[in-house]
């Protein structure tokens, strides 16, 4: 099977973070996750994706052999950014009706509109929007000029709108719970975004063999990041051992330390395999496409359990 056909399998991660979802309905209901969940990882996943689209494009500013042409970069970001203002405005309309008690198709202008103003979470979704848009006008304006527009803003005003989502979320109310939250959130999204951009990005054999290698240098400092932050958030809010499997909200964490116990354990082997054997040449560019295209889609579960506890109790 051809690179091209290859990269079709990326969308497999849309249902495998939907798996996930499902994964944490079963082990939290009754009291979560909310059905806004299926949406949610929907944008989070986008806006990683385009995160990891301009911080490969960022990475490789000045180098003979870029990850991409400019012009590819700027058209897969138009793309992915136009998903992620899709789910994002689905996502707030959600939010909203269920704050006001009513379905989506019964919520008004003016129950909308106080959503927004008043409430924390429509004022931080609705942020996220215009970043969203934004980042969708700029890289159209990238399309037009891809050798002349840098890539930079984008690449800031995504992190900014994946950042800013944690303000309103379990950890807030804690000490620094904001700070890091965000930083957790940024760490999954650079580790899972950057190598979805790789498969999407990359050409041949001798391109793997340059970029596979900076990725895994990027990767295990973001699973420390998140391994950190994910520890001191799951003891600040469970407290207990028991917890773990006494609360919706311990079984839906207990699961994702699994998943993510078993993507970092695959990491580790891929650096002592897929990573040396790619930077050496002596693995074709499909063989490298089918290993990132099985691991994005694997920490897509991963992805669908970290959306799900975001509204689970």
């Amino acid at each position: 099977m051809t690179g091209a056909a290859n990269r079709w399998w990326l969308l497999l991660a849309v249902p495998a973070a939907l798996l996930g979802v499902l994964i944490a309905w079963g082990l939290a209901n009754p009291l979560g996750p909310e059905g806004s969940s299926t949406v949610r990882v929907i944008a989070i996943g986008s806006c990683s994706v385009a995160l990891g689209i301009a911080t490969l494009s960022w990475m490789g500013r000045g180098e003979r052999r870029p990850a991409a042409t400019p012009g590819t970069a700027w058209a897969q970001l138009t793309a992915v950014s136009g998903l992620w203002l899709i789910a994002e405005i689905a996502l707030l309309a959600l939010n909203a009706a269920a704050a006001g008690g009513t379905a989506v198709t019964d919520l008004t202008v003016g129950d909308f509109g106080t959503f927004v103003g008043d409430v924390n979470v429509g004022r931080v979704g609705a942020a996220i929007i215009v970043c969203a848009f934004a980042v969708v006008c700029y890289s159209v304006y990238g399309f037009t000029e891809p050798r002349k527009v840098p890539m930079a803003p984008a690449l800031a005003v995504t992190a900014l709108a994946l950042a800013a989502r944690p303000i309103t979320g379990h950890m807030a109310q804690q000490s620094f719970g904001s700070i890091l939250d965000a930083v957790h959130v940024l760490a999954a999204a650079l580790w899972f975004g950057v190598l979805a951009a790789l498969v999407l990005a990359m050409p041949s054999r001798g391109a793997w063999a340059v970029w596979l290698p900076r990725y895994s240098a990027l990767a295990w400092r973001c699973v420390l990041a998140l391994v950190i932050t994910g520890t001191i958030n799951a003891t600040v809010r469970l407290g207990s051992v028991s917890a773990f499997y006494d609360t919706a909200y311990g079984r839906v964490v207990l699961a994702k330390i699994v998943a993510v116990t078993l993507l970092v354990a695959l990491g580790w082997w891929w650096r002592r395999t897929w990573v040396v054997a790619s930077a050496a040449h002596r693995i074709s560019s499909d063989g490298s496409l089918r290993r990132a295209v099985g691991e994005v889609v694997f920490m897509a579960v991963a992805f669908g359990l970290a959306a799900a506890l975001a509204t689970t109790a």
